[in-house]
């Protein structure tokens, strides 16, 4: 008994003091977690708010998809197919079309509106990471451990053409709100810039070390925003691809999102989020989450919650407004 109850103290000193390190660089906010939602019976790896905000998706590493109502965040519906986990998350602009990336390899296009799944698509040799439409609607880009990023043709899901460049795993995608440009990352310190519609690589961005985890485009196209394994979220410039700010974490990274306002970039980490102003140097707010493992992160289209998808098989919702 004295063994297990020294076991339960040590614990819960190192959670707290991984909570407490966590806390350095940012100041506690005053915004309340709003709801928790036991919402798979593995880790949650990704959320997704709809583009019109009115459902919020979440996968996780019980095979499954599920919908939920906003904002009484309530079970509508499942998707069931994957074979593995399931890892990344793409709507279409016009919310017609999910597309889902999953550790089978495979990448599955789904009729939102009636579960019905339209098309699977195949060509990957490893776990699917991360996925991007374009703003337009026309192309889909999937990241792999594989080494590649795949591009399909939307709404049919043909596939286009695949990207080579990285020297291993690719687990982020974003493209550009215009739709010119497509950032890939993953294991190895560079950011490759590829130019559409020609699908060239145009440019290579270094600034991180080992491996860059995430990736996200500001709305309005000035911004693109990193997150290194390092424990470093930048923010590079569209101009001429130069970094204007950098943020130290203090922990392992995890997701970053951007919010509909342009001005703040959310930034998960182990035990909390923190909300960093791109726009001037107030001091990061943090959001505790109090568990391990902060997978993605989404923002609702208006703004006023941030969704988190944790390694505790819930997810959480926070009102930002």
């Amino acid at each position: 008994m004295v063994v297990i109850e020294l076991c339960r103290t040590v614990s819960w000193i190192w959670k707290h003091l991984w909570a407490a390190r966590g806390r350095m660089i940012g100041v506690e906010s005053s915004m309340k977690e709003l709801t928790t939602i036991p919402a798979h019976t593995g880790h949650v790896t990704s959320v997704l708010f709809s583009p019109d905000g009115k459902t919020l998706v979440s996968a996780g590493m019980d095979e499954t998809v599920k919908v939920w109502t906003v904002p009484q965040w309530k079970l509508l519906r499942s998707f069931e197919a994957h074979e593995k986990s399931v890892n990344a998350l793409a709507f279409s602009p016009d919310g017609t079309l999910l597309a889902t990336g999953s550790t089978d390899t495979t990448v599955r296009l789904w009729a939102f509106s009636s579960d019905e799944l339209l098309s699977t698509l195949r060509g990957h040799r490893r776990t699917v990471a991360g996925l991007a439409a374009s703003s337009d609607g026309r192309l889909l880009a999937s990241a792999s451990y594989d080494a590649t990023v795949r591009l399909w043709s939307l709404p049919s899901g043909e596939a286009l053409s695949t990207l080579e460049g990285h020297p291993k795993n690719v687990t982020a995608v974003a493209f550009s709100p215009d739709g010119a440009t497509l950032a890939s990352s993953g294991l190895g310190s560079a950011i490759l810039l590829w130019s559409f519609p020609s699908g060239e690589l145009m440019h290579k961005i270094e600034g991180h070390e080992v491996a860059v985890g995430s990736l996200a485009f500001s709305p309005d196209g000035r911004f693109l925003a990193s997150l290194g394994y390092e424990q470093t979220a930048k923010l590079w410039s569209t101009e001429d691809w130069t970094v204007v700010r950098s943020l130290h974490l203090g922990a392992r990274p995890g997701f970053l999102a951007f919010a509909p306002d342009n001005r703040t970039l959310a930034v998960g980490r182990e035990y909390n989020v923190v909300l960093w102003s791109i726009e001037d140097d107030t001091p990061p707010e943090e959001l505790a989450v109090g568990v391990k493992g902060v997978y993605q992160l989404s923002f609702s289209p208006d703004g006023g919650w941030l969704a988190l998808a944790a390694a505790d098989k819930k997810v959480r919702i926070w009102e930002l407004t």
